[in-house]
């Protein structure tokens, strides 16, 4: 493991264009140095801006510094966040990981925040091993350092971004995303609206409670199957944002993304008044109580693709996150992707457009695994990696280098006319 370098410093951390306001003196600060193997060429640019989670709340990257900024938590105290940013000199083997709002970390902090950053980038000897083993399959990936595909510093995060992903355009995900996180600020202030009283229910009120979410969120799967089967992408007309929404404004002050605890506590119905969510409200709520009463154990999941035979847990995990009401295939397949399986493919109307436009194959949900067997099977079991450097490529060449764009230009992306999602 590599070793870790501390300092702490009292000068003020540089604000970025855009403002995250976060409930602490950033008067202060602590400076981690992050050590990377000489073996992995690790580029943080490529590291972050290889997949739009990059771009959903709270994570926010800086073009012009070339710095990645959000809010990370701490072992010592889960409920509390604090800024973080994370630069990388010029071909430098260290990361430059800026803790702000303290004076000084313990060293059990210290390795949260670090175990996070990690987490994010892929910063492990097994993913060097996966990029070593691609790169061999792939010499064009290797010429450009592609493979470090960017993910939440939770596995719950991803879960549910993985929702907010799923049936609506992109300027919608990045709209609900921000919304979860300016009420994460209120839930920690305590600032909810006049019609939210959080409560503990009655054993009774519960398990009714419970049963309802059960009922509408297996609704809400079949819904979601019946969407995979459609070429279309559906959205919610209650919820859909059009594009100059001020939800998009980034004026709005944010906290950190959700815990599951904090989730949990929520009034479903309230949860998708008050970030839009549609639908998705109620899958995210129970995903949250699932977590918190050990149902879902996230921490299994994450434990078990750290072992070297992580495939054979693969069936194991699929079944696990199939049977959460309102995760159908193609989310599923992208919650598995963010663990680190990277032989399936999440099949969706953009899957299908895209072996259309390229590789000219006339192919529908039916029978596109026919289809990328014989197209992206030499790449196996890389055959995600593949296919997305694929992606991501066409989507520089059309919309521009994205680490170059501010963050007020991700909505020009998710305006295009083409209304296909950037995941």
């Amino acid at each position: 493991m590599a070793t870790t370098e501390t300092e702490t410093s009292t000068t003020q951390t540089p604000i970025s264009p855009t403002k995250q306001t976060h409930h602490h003196s950033l008067s202060h600060s602590v400076s981690l140095r992050l050590p990377l193997s000489e073996a992995s060429a690790f580029n943080l640019e490529k590291a972050v801006c290889s997949h739009g989670l990059f771009m959903l709340a709270p994570n926010r990257w800086d073009p012009v510094s070339r710095t990645f900024h959000r809010p990370l938590r701490l072992s010592s105290s889960p409920s509390t966040s604090l800024p973080v940013s994370i630069s990388q000199s010029s071909n430098s083997d260290v990361l430059e990981i800026c803790v702000s709002g303290t004076d000084c970390l313990c060293t059990q902090d210290q390795e949260a925040i670090l175990g996070q950053v990690r987490r994010m980038l892929r910063i492990s000897d097994g993913h060097d091993r996966v990029l070593w083993e691609f790169h061999k399959l792939h010499d064009m990936a290797k010429k450009k350092g592609f493979g470090r595909i960017f993910r939440s510093p939770s596995l719950f995060e991803d879960m549910v971004k993985c929702i907010l992903l799923c049936k609506c355009t992109f300027s919608k995900s990045l709209a609900m995303a921000k919304a979860l996180c300016a009420l994460q600020l209120e839930i920690k202030a305590g600032n909810f609206s006049e019609d939210f009283t959080p409560k503990a229910p009655h054993t009774k009120e519960l398990k009714r409670k419970r049963a309802k979410q059960t009922r509408k969120s297996k609704a809400a799967t079949k819904l979601e199957t019946k969407f995979e089967n459609c070429i279309e992408e559906p959205t919610d007309d209650l919820t859909e944002m059009t594009n100059d929404s001020n939800d998009h404004d980034d004026e709005v002050e944010i906290g950190d993304f959700p815990t599951a605890d904090e989730l949990a506590a929520l009034d479903a119905e309230y949860l998708g008044r008050r970030c839009m969510l549609g639908y998705r409200a109620e899958i995210i709520v129970y995903l949250a109580q699932s977590v918190v009463r050990g149902d879902v154990q996230v921490r299994k999941m994450e434990e078990s693709c750290n072992d070297n035979n992580m495939f054979s847990f693969y069936d194991t995990l699929y079944a696990q996150i199939f049977s959460i009401p309102g995760f159908g295939p193609f989310t599923c397949a992208n919650v598995l992707m963010c663990l680190g399986y990277f032989h399936k493919i999440p099949v969706d109307s953009e899957a299908i457009r895209h072996l259309k436009s390229v590789y000219k194959v006339n192919c529908a949900i039916a029978t596109i695994e026919k289809e990328i067997e014989a197209i992206y099977g030499k790449y196996a079991p890389f055959q995600f990696l593949a296919y997305w450097f694929e992606l991501w490529e066409y989507y520089e060449e059309t919309f521009g280098k994205m680490s170059d764009m501010a963050p007020s230009d991700y909505l020009r992306i998710a305006s295009t006319d083409m209304r296909k999602k950037i995941i």
